[in-house]
C-alpha cells in the first residue's frame, strides 16, 4: 500500500501528495481541492497580513473539513543603503514609465507580524505548520507545539535537514535544486545548495531520524513513487499545481509554463533579491549586467512588486517572474481535484507495471 506512509499517519491524510505553498498563487479553493482528494493542502502565508491570513483560513475550512497546512516565511533581515534603493530605482524606472507604475520605496518592517500569523493559527485550529527559509526561534516553536501544531521544516540540504530535526521539527521537506521558485535554503544561497533531488532525498533520509518529504521537479506519479522508493515518506509538488485553474497564478504565467522546454528555466535573483527558478525572460536578460547592484531580499522583491503585478495585468511574460521547476513538459492545465486523481491512478499504474 504505497499511500500509507509515515507522513500520511501523522497528517492523518489519505495519499502521501502534498500540494506546495507556493507563496501568492495558493487559494482557498487550491488547498480545499487538495485536501478532499486526500492530499495536503498548503496556503501560502509568506507573504501575508495577518488579516489575510485568517480570512485564507477561514474560506478554506468553509471549503473541506479536512487537514491543510499553513506555510511561513521565517523572518529574515539585511542591510541597505538609501543610495543602493535609489540607484535600483534608476535602473528600473525605463520599466515602470513604460507601465505607468511609481514604484513604493522599500522597507523592512521589524514588527510582531510574524508573530500575529502564529497565533492566528494557533487560534484557528489549523494542526500543520510548515516553514520556508530557516527555522523559528525556540520560543515559537514550543508554542506551536504545546497547540498540538505538527511542524514541518525545509531544507536544501543534508546539514538543513539535521538542524530541522534537531530543532523539533517533526518531518522535513527536502527540495532539490530542480525545484521551482524559491527554495528553503537558509544555510547558504540557492547557488551554493545545488544538489538535485535523486541525490538529496536519500542522504538526507539516511541522516535525520524524521520523515523526509521530497520536493524539486516532481510532476507526475513516476516522480511520486520514485520519492518513496529513494526514501521519503511523501512528495511535495509546486508547478504541476501552479497550473490548474484553481491556481492564483496570473493566465500569462500559466501559458508560458505549459509552451516551455526544461531548459527554459534559470536561477536569478533580479525579480526579488533571492535566487529562485523561473523561466527566461527579456527582464532576467536585460538585469544580468546590473548583478552587482542587485538589492538584497526583500528590498529588491519590494522594488519590482508593482512592475511585477503590472505586468501580471497587462499579460507582459517578459517582466513578469516566472517561477517553474525543471519539469515543465510534464506540466497539464485542468482542475487540481482532476490532477489528483490523475497522480494517484499514475502511481497505480507504475507498480501495477512493475509486478
Amino acid at each position: 500500500m504505497w499511500h500509507q506512509t509515515e507522513v500520511t499517519k501523522i497528517l492523518n491524510i489519505r495519499y502521501p501528495i502534498i500540494q506546495a505553498p507556493m507563496a501568492g498563487s495558493t487559494t482557498p479553493e487550491l488547498v480545499a481541492a487538495v485536501a478532499n482528494q486526500g492530499g495536503l493542502g498548503s496556503i501560502g502565508a509568506g507573504y501575508y497580513t495577518p488579516e489575510k491570513l485568517r480570512r485564507d483560513i477561514e474560506d478554506t475550512q468553509a471549503l473541506t473539513d479536512k487537514p491543510f497546512a499553513v506555510n511561513l516565511f521565517v523572518p529574515e533581515y539585511n542591510e541597505v543603503t538609501i543610495t543602493q534603493i535609489e540607484h535600483m530605482k534608476e535602473i528600473l524606472s525605463p520599466y515602470d514609465e513604460a507601465l505607468g507604475i511609481t514604484p513604493d520605496d522599500p522597507t523592512v518592517s521589524r514588527d510582531d507580524t510574524f508573530l500575529r500569523l502564529i497565533d492566528i493559527i494557533i487560534e484557528s485550529g489549523v494542526k500543520i505548520c510548515s516553514f520556508t527559509f530557516g527555522i523559528p526561534e525556540t520560543l515559537v516553536i514550543k508554542k506551536l507545539q504545546a497547540a498540538g501544531m505538527t511542524l514541518i521544516g525545509c531544507a536544501t540540504t543534508v546539514e538543513e535537514a539535521v538542524i530541522n530535526a534537531q530543532a523539533g521539527m517533526d518531518m522535513v521537506v527536502v527540495q532539490g535544486f530542480e525545484a521551482g521558485g524559491h527554495r528553503g535554503s537558509f544555510l547558504k544561497n540557492a547557488l551554493d545548495s545545488n544538489v538535485g533531488t535523486m541525490a538529496l532525498v536519500p542522504q538526507a533520509a539516511d541522516a535525520v531520524d524524521i520523515p523526509v518529504i521530497a520536493a524539486g521537479g516532481i510532476m507526475d506519479g513516476r516522480g511520486i513513487y520514485a520519492s518513496l522508493i529513494l526514501g521519503a515518506d511523501a512528495a511535495q509538488l509546486g508547478t504541476a499545481f501552479l497550473t490548474t485553474e484553481e491556481s492564483a497564478a496570473p493566465d500569462i504565467h500559466k501559458n508560458v509554463i505549459l509552451a516551455s522546454e526544461e531548459a527554459d528555466t534559470v536561477l536569478t535573483n533580479v525579480f526579488s533579491g533571492k535566487y529562485a527558478r523561473g523561466l527566461r525572460n527579456e527582464f532576467i536578460e536585460d538585469m544580468e549586467v546590473y548583478e552587482a547592484d542587485i538589492l538584497p531580499y526583500p528590498f529588491q522583491n519590494q522594488v519590482t512588486k508593482k512592475m511585477r503585478a503590472e505586468a501580471a495585468k497587462s499579460g507582459r511574460s517578459d517582466l513578469l517572474h516566472l517561477w517553474s521547476g525543471q519539469g515543465v513538459r510534464l506540466s497539464r492545465d485542468g482542475e487540481a481535484a482532476e490532477l489528483f486523481r490523475e497522480l494517484v491512478s499514475e502511481v497505480d499504474e507504475v507498480i501495477a507495471g512493475s509486478n
